[in-house]
Order: C-alpha cells, then sequence, then structure tokens
C-alpha cells in the first residue's frame, strides 16, 4: 500500500498549491479519496470526528444496491429471451442483461462525473461522493430499452437542475436521481411508459409484450402473475426495481449499518399498506382490488428504501420521518389508482413530500418547544 500511497502523492505534486495545474486538483484529489480517508481537518464550524465519512456512507449505499443490480440485470434478459423460448438459460439471460444495462451505467457515471469535475474544478471545491449513489440509481430506476442519448439528457438535467442549481452534494432539495426519472418521463413519455418498454427489444419483435402488472390493472385486466413472481421480482418493470426480495435484502444492509432510516422505511410500507387497504374495502376497479399486492409491485418499494431515505431530501427529525415516510406510502397507492394513465405513483410522492420534508421537520420542531413551555409554565405554577 505504501507504494501506491508514493505513487499517488507523485502524480499530485503537479496540482499542489501554487503549482501549475493547482486548478485542477478537485479531480486528482477526488481519485485520491476514493482510495485513501482523506488527510485534510475542517477548519469552519462545527467538528465532527467519526469513522464513517460521507465516501464510506456511499459506498455503503452502493453495496445494498448490488443484489437488486444483479438481479434486476438477470431478469432484463430473461424477460426479453423467455417470450421467444422455452427454455433460458441462467448465463444467456444474464449476459443479455448485461448487454443492454452496463452501457447504461457506463454513460450514467460518465456524465454524470464529468458534470460533478467541471463545477468542482470551477467553483474551487473538492468533488463530493454523493454521485456515486445517483449515477448507479439513475439507470436501475429506467425502462431497460431507454436510448443512451435520452439517459446521457435525463443525467444532464439531473446534475445541473436537481443539484448543481442548490448548491452540489447536500444542498439538493429533491431527489436527483427520481429528478433524472421524472425529466425522462415528462420529456419521452412514450420511452418511459405503455405496453413495450418494459422488455428488451418489445417495441422491434412483435412476440414480445411487455406489459406491467399495472398497466393491465390500470387497463381493467387481471394482474396474470402469482404472488411470489411478484414477491420474486420475475416480472417486467424497471431495470431493477421489480424484486422486493433483494430489495429487502439491501434495506437490511441499509439498517444494520445505520445508513437509512428504518423509520421512513416501516412507515412508507405501513402508509401503502394503510391506503391499499381501504381502498381495497372500496373495491370499485381492479386496481383497488389489489390488497396488499400493491406492495409487491412496480417502483414502490425501491422507492421507499433508496429514494425516500435520501438523507439530504428527507426529513430529518424523529417524527418528521415517521410522518414524511406514511405519507409517501399513503400518496403512492392514492396516484396508482387515482391516475390510470400513469399508475406508478411513487416517484410523485417522494417528490412531493421532498418538497414538504423541511415543512414537516418546522412544525414538528415547532411542537416540541410548545409542548416543552407548556411544561415549563406548568412546573412554574406549582413550584
Amino acid at each position: 500500500m505504501k507504494f501506491l500511497r508514493d505513487k499517488i502523492d507523485q502524480i499530485k505534486k503537479p496540482f499542489g498549491k501554487g503549482e501549475k495545474l493547482e486548478k485542477f486538483a478537485p479531480a486528482v484529489n477526488a481519485l485520491d479519496t476514493f482510495l485513501y480517508v482523506p488527510n485534510h481537518t475542517t477548519k469552519h464550524g462545527a467538528h465532527i470526528r467519526d469513522a464513517v465519512d460521507l465516501k464510506r456512507t456511499m459506498i455503503t449505499v452502493v453495496l445494498a444496491l448490488i443484489p437488486a443490480l444483479i438481479f434486476g440485470t438477470w431478469n432484463a434478459g430473461y424477460q426479453s429471451l423467455s417470450q421467444i423460448q422455452e427454455v433460458v438459460p441462467f448465463m444467456d439471460a444474464l449476459i443479455h442483461g448485461m448487454w443492454k444495462v452496463l452501457p447504461m451505467i457506463a454513460v450514467s457515471y460518465g456524465v454524470g462525473l464529468g458534470i460533478e469535475f467541471y463545477f468542482a474544478i470551477v467553483r474551487g471545491h473538492e468533488v463530493n461522493e454523493g454521485y456515486l449513489v445517483t449515477g448507479l440509481l439513475i439507470p436501475m430506476i429506467m425502462p431497460i430499452d431507454l436510448p443512451l442519448w435520452m439517459l446521457a439528457l435525463s443525467v444532464i438535467f439531473a446534475v445541473i437542475i436537481g443539484k448543481e442549481a442548490f448548491g452540489g452534494t447536500g444542498m439538493n432539495i429533491l431527489n436527483p436521481a427520481l429528478t433524472a426519472r421524472a425529466f425522462a418521463f415528462f420529456a419521452y413519455p412514450t420511452y418511459m411508459s405503455g405496453d413495450k418498454v418494459w422488455v428488451s427489444d418489445a417495441t422491434t419483435t412483435d412476440a414480445i409484450s411487455g406489459e406491467t402488472i399495472l398497466g393491465k390493472l390500470a387497463a381493467g385486466q387481471e394482474a396474470g402473475y402469482d404472488t411470489w413472481s411478484m414477491f420474486a421480482g420475475t416480472i417486467p418493470g424497471s431495470i431493477s426495481e421489480t424484486s422486493v426480495l433483494w430489495i429487502l435484502v439491501g434495506a437490511a444492509i441499509l439498517v444494520i449499518t445505520g445508513v437509512g432510516s428504518w423509520r421512513i422505511i416501516v412507515s412508507g410500507f405501513l402508509g401503502a399498506a394503510f391506503t391499499a387497504f381501504l381502498f381495497e374495502l372500496w373495491g370499485a376497479n381492479p386496481l383497488m382490488n389489489f390488497g396488499m399486492s400493491h406492495l409487491l409491485v412496480g417502483g414502490l418499494a425501491f422507492g421507499i428504501v433508496f429514494m425516500a431515505t435520501d438523507p439530504v431530501s428527507a426529513a430529518q427529525t424523529t417524527r418528521g420521518k415517521w410522518i414524511y415516510g406514511f405519507l409517501i406510502g399513503f400518496f403512492s397507492i392514492l396516484i396508482r389508482v387515482f391516475n390510470p394513465a400513469y399508475p406508478e405513483g411513487v416517484m410523485m410522492a417522494i417528490l412531493l413530500l421532498n418538497v414538504f420534508a423541511p415543512t414537516i421537520d418546522h412544525y414538528v420542531v415547532e411542537g416540541n418547544v410548545k409542548r416543552r413551555k407548556k411544561r415549563v409554565a406548568k412546573q412554574l405554577k406549582t413550584a
């Protein structure tokens, strides 16, 4: 390791203070701190010493995403091949999926990190680690056949408008990955919704049908899949959103390591289950009659576990997290049921609650202040 450390120090010399390439130091430092803990100290404000820094936190989230990503890559190939041949070997499905998914990941990281490096050099600050997660999340929540140039434009919009315009990592109001998906959804709706976008090569092969369960229910049809298929994720959908099983494995990693808020995750599922139960009592259409199965399909589980728990755009207070998560689950099912044109509602629900998260925290804090004032006044009266 000392050999590597010495080599990196040697490479960094021309980028040091007062040297010819000093302006580009943030780009080199980003590569250095990817391998080693930064050796600089904070100079202003509060100082917190902890063994886990932002980079390690982001890498933990990336590791939590890996199970869903691997399954989603295999499922992307399986969904395509299973509709044109009876037997689908595991490796054939995985290779087909990798052929589609890896270029999307490469474009997402290439374009997004390029913009991050540019803003760091221009503004003269270090490259933040937030895009390690965002760069992986964006392709995971997109349709498998989304053209790469559309993905690149979505990344540009998310990084510049959703993140850098507010000051960069830690300053964004909305979840950047969902901002990218929202941009793609409204800019290129024919590539983001419909029966032909969720299965690879469905638009060019007549034999392939890629209608999602929510799409079928919105059209008044039966779901067409059993509960295990919905839980395991062997159904059409966004690249890595279909398997609740592997998403829960990722959730366990986030909760055990303390990176993700279990309060938001639990309250999110409770909000969705409560709303689904109420609509099942009403039972006016197939979407209402779907009941607790709502928790197993679409992007609900993925959104609650990996998007709603974003530490920047989520509520920060303990009670606020319960309210924030519950409302995300509530609005997700509400949008599904009342908007047949867009039965997947978790994206809009999370973005909506991102906007209201500071308000929720404000009223939670104000409520605590009022209760303490009343308690002190009562103690003074009895003293």
